[in-house]
């Protein structure tokens, strides 16, 4: 029977100490939906024998039959816990979210990551930390949620493996220590020191599919009462290289023939005594273990035998909930805390305004911000429940709001509209109740955004604040399929359904190509295939025609322009004078992962292109834009001296490039690494001879010219595909691998397991049915984690008559209806 109202849920948010927000991450089946069932269970969701095999956050169809998280799931639980420092129980508000460990759904968990401020890292005991499981910790501390560790599935270390009490240390050991280097390669010092140690308490052992759990801490307060020692001090002894004697019940720090481990001793050989004596039904050796720990079961518990009585025996003695919740709420910061070393990460405005100091202070009495993270499904067709996090102020049903997308530019009039707040809900998995408002350092669901936004965005009430930073995604839409409708009349139907599709999903991109294809662009083919299934059963109930995979490529060029190129305008008043060069190794890169922006200060900007990159000082300060949608990794300087006038072109040439850039010469794809610098131009100083129908043509076609006189070259993208398998079957990986032309870049021998790690590089254009062909390869004992790692050079030149690559321009050129032939250089090129 659930435990709280949502009375009790709605007094708490008012005490933000008293709340946490977490999501639980990890990699693909490492145990978070069954993990999180202990937590829904604790506060009487589910009945507690349920917990483990309900899997109450996978809330859909799919999720149930696949046995994966697909949508990441929130939902607010309020619990009584006894914190040691505080006198009696203190009600507690946790707002948890469950997130897919899939790589194709991490888009999900970005999602998750924003509105939260702690993380639960579940970590597999046998498989140890894996691909997935540094990726979305990475996303974890770029975004400054602090994380604590379960170490998940000891159960089958003491079953499947027959591991002793040792053999598990040094597992649970190995793991603790990969997470540690994790956070130590990727931490941010305003959030401290984040690293994870048994001996502090913030991490956990146990079964989510058992429903239990303890912490270092659960046994220290039993043990220092039995011996009389501090319960700090027993802590410490219960890790590490600490060995105790049972006889003489001394410790010392070496082992000898009598003394063994502290950890082993006193807290794994008793549970795989546990474990051992159920399961062989040795009735003696377990009761008289029960009466001594004083765990009492239930009269119908005492009749099951096996797995079933387990479970029931764990669950009593070492409640996997209780356990978690009081490692929440001691090791999890709460919103008052997180907030004042988020903010300089969550906000785009300075960092003494109104908002800023109201999100650093938690302020429920200060302007309303709050971010949307995700689009949630309504029951009504077609509708949806804008979900995010409200970081100051309070948000209220029927409060007139400023609704800003994330192209909003502070005093512009684009992309906000003000309207009002037609319901505020609380989320609780596939349920939501209606509450009046909700104050800062909650999550909440609102009903009637949903027409105003895409799929995230900022609401205020303050109408000089700045957005809330926009999410950056681990993963790009880089497969993408073409679909249309069965029945053409059925066309409006369609482009409905997708807008519902675009909205749904995070990271899906629905286009429509000017040859009138509609494009889904996803990460992989299981989320093109999850998208697809949407669109067809839900968004827009008709049948569709889905074409092959397709592959966005990139343009790129090799090296500088070998002469400068000229383009005039339409009226033959106005010259441009520009080369193209490819950029420095690594720079594209740190423009996607935001590290250069456009927004950034030019003179700073400069110092990092001067020192990192070995730039000229005068080109980085003078940077114009970078493109496309003034964010891309492409770039226009002004390389000019003397010349008039060119201050008032700069926009027009501005939207020259991210025209030439968004769709570039050889097959209309996104060109991606050229610096663009214009050296010389002569401008007509009437101002009606050099407007915008003059110069951004121009500039589009100098753009074209510069890049065809550069080498052009093809991108392609490349996935790394994470495999663990026995040594057996490696040798059909690789074999898979060579028809594919990937490579593999490593291969590690797990250590104490049986288990190798393969990792390679795929391309992206020959990874679709790679995982049917790796299964048949290996006999289904091998499976792939495919992620976007980087773009790669097409070998060969498109512009050679007859090779592949000029093949491969030509497919792409001919799906896009466009002419088949590139177009030559003359068409762009004037002659002086």
């Amino acid at each position: 029977m659930v435990n709280f109202t949502v009375d009790q849920i709605r007094e708490i948010m008012d005490r933000p100490k008293n709340v946490r927000c977490l999501s639980v991450i990890a990699h693909v089946d490492h145990g978070k939906s069954t993990l999180t069932d202990s937590l829904v269970s604790k506060a009487g969701i589910i009945a507690s024998r349920a917990a483990g095999d309900v899997r109450f956050t996978d809330v859909r169809q799919d999720e149930q039959e696949r046995c994966i998280t697909i949508k990441s799931t929130g939902i607010s639980l309020y619990f009584e816990a006894d914190l040691e420092d505080d006198k009696g129980q203190q009600p507690f508000l946790i707002n948890l979210i469950d997130s897919p460990g899939h790589v194709d759904f991490s888009s999900e968990v970005t999602a998750a990551l924003r509105v939260t401020d702690g993380a639960l890292v579940v970590v597999d005991t046998v498989e140890g930390v894996c691909a997935q499981t540094e990726t979305v910790l990475r996303q974890a501390l770029q975004e400054r949620v602090r994380p604590v560790l379960h170490v998940n599935k000891v159960d089958r270390a003491i079953l499947e493996l027959q591991m002793d009490g040792e053999d598990i240390y040094q597992k649970f050991k190995r793991a603790i220590e990969s997470v540690n280097v994790v956070i130590a390669t990727y931490n941010d010092d305003f959030m401290g020191d984040a690293q994870i140690y048994p001996e502090q308490g913030t991490v956990s052992f146990g079964s989510g599919l058992q429903g239990w759990a303890f912490t270092i801490d659960v046994f220290a307060r039993i043990y220092a009462k039995k011996y009389g020692v501090e319960k700090d001090k027993m802590m410490q002894r219960l890790w590490g290289d600490n060995y105790f004697n049972p006889r003489t019940k001394r410790w010392s720090r070496t082992a000898d023939n009598e003394s063994r481990r502290g950890f082993c001793e006193l807290i794994m050989d008793p549970i795989c005594q546990v474990f051992t004596s159920i399961m062989t039904d040795d009735k003696e050796k377990y009761t008289k273990f029960l009466e001594n720990m004083g765990v009492v079961l239930k009269a119908a518990d005492k009749e099951k035998t096996g797995k079933a009585l387990l479970k029931c025996v764990m669950q009593e003695w070492l409640s996997a909930g209780d356990t978690l919740l009081n490692m929440i709420v001691a090791h999890l910061p709460s919103p008052v805390e997180a907030q004042r070393y988020r903010v300089a990460s969550l906000y785009e405005g300075p960092m003494d305004d109104e908002a800023a100091n109201a999100i650093r202070n938690c302020d429920p009495n200060g302007p309303l911000m709050m971010y949307v993270s995700k689009m949630v499904p309504a029951n009504e067709k077609g509708r949806f429940y804008a979900f995010g996090r409200v970081f100051s102020g309070t948000i209220a049903t029927g409060q007139k709001v400023r609704i800003q997308g994330p192209h909003y530019v502070p005093g512009g009039k684009e992309d906000v509209t003000v309207k009002n707040i037609q319901r505020t809900v609380l989320m609780m998995g596939n349920k939501f109740h209606r509450v009046e408002d909700v104050p800062c350092g909650n999550t909440v669901a609102l009903v009637g955004v949903d027409q105003y936004l895409l799929k995230s965005g900022t609401i205020t009430t303050w109408d000089q604040a700045h957005n809330v930073t926009d999410m950056k995604y681990s993963v790009s839409p880089v497969v993408r399929v073409a679909v249309k409708p069965k029945d053409p009349k059925e066309l409006p139907k369609l482009v409905e359904g997708l807008r519902r599709l675009s909205k749904s999903d995070p990271l899906v991109v629905c286009t429509t190509e000017e040859s009138g294809e509609h494009i889904v662009a996803g990460c992989g083919d299981l989320h093109i295939e999850i998208c697809i299934k949407d669109l067809r059963e839900e968004y827009a109930q008709i049948d569709i025609d889905v074409s092959d995979p397709i592959v966005s490529y990139r343009e790129t060029v090799s090296q500088s322009s070998s002469q400068v190129c000229l383009a005039k305008s339409a009226n033959k008043l106005n010259r441009l004078f520009c080369t193209a060069e490819p950029f420095p190794d690594g720079l594209a890169d740190d423009i996607d992962k935001g590290i250069i922006t456009a927004r950034d200060d030019p003179k700073e900007r400069a110092r990092v292109l001067t020192e990192k990159y070995n730039w000229d000082k005068n080109d980085g300060l003078k940077i114009w834009c970078f493109g496309p949608e003034t964010t891309g990794p492409n770039v226009l300087i002004d390389k000019t001296t003397g010349v008039q006038y060119m201050n008032e072109i700069k926009d027009h040439c501005a939207s020259g490039l991210q025209w030439a850039t968004k769709d570039g010469v050889l097959c209309e794809e996104t060109v991606r690494g050229v610096r663009f610098n214009i050296l010389d131009a002569k401008i007509h100083s009437d101002a009606p001879h050099r407007g915008g129908g003059q110069i951004v043509p121009a500039m589009r076609r100098v753009c074209y010219a510069a890049e065809m006189l550069a080498a052009p070259r093809l991108l392609e993208p490349i996935f790394l595909v994470d495999i663990t398998c026995t040594q057996a079957e490696v040798g059909g990986i690789y074999s898979t691998l060579n028809q594919r032309r990937g490579h593999v870049i490593s291969e590690l021998q797990k250590e104490g397991t049986p288990l190798v790690n393969v990792k390679a590089h795929l391309p992206v254009a020959k990874s679709f049915g790679f995982t049917t062909d790796l299964r048949l390869a290996t006999g289904g004992k091998a499976f792939p984690q495919c992620v976007f790692d980087h773009w790669a050079v097409v070998q060969g030149d498109p512009l050679e008559k007859g090779g592949k690559t000029e093949e491969l321009v030509k497919a792409i050129r001919r799906r896009k209806n466009l002419k088949e032939d590139i177009p030559s250089l003359d068409n762009f090129l004037d002659k002086l």
